[in-house]
């Protein structure tokens, strides 16, 4: 016997905003049902779980338990410069002079997340 994991759960001031700027992220859609003021809301993530947004009174203290990594398939520079842009804040930057490394960034409520490097990336650098 086996669990399988159905969504991964984030807290929140403002769920529908908030799955808005993650639906932007990884240009998935929102659950059709969902609508601004809603205090559940849904990204569906295209394989697996869905990332599940859940509105709660109070704010955010301290650093993440869990944070999920992404793998653009962009670079992971220009990646970072994207999510900047659409709201991401620059938490520290874990990147190498020979191209290893991360950059974590926080998303407009301060969940903190990774940005890797993309697999060509990886690949090129053998």
């Amino acid at each position: 016997m086996v669990s399988v994991l159905q969504n991964v759960a984030i807290d929140c001031a403002n769920a529908y905003e908030l799955a808005r700027f993650w639906s932007e992220v990884t240009g998935r859609p929102l659950h059709p049902d969902d609508k601004p003021g809603d205090h559940e809301t849904e990204v569906l993530l295209e394989d697996g779980p869905v990332l599940f947004f859940n509105q709660v009174p109070e704010p955010k203290r301290g650093k993440n338990r869990l944070h999920v990594c992404l793998r653009p398939d962009s670079t992971r520079d220009e990646e970072v410069e994207r999510l900047r842009g659409i709201g991401a804040t620059l938490v520290s930057d874990h990147r190498n002079p020979d191209g290893t490394g991360w950059v974590v960034l926080a998303d407009p409520e301060g969940n903190e997340f990774c940005v890797l490097r993309s697999a060509a990336e990886r690949a090129a650098a053998g």
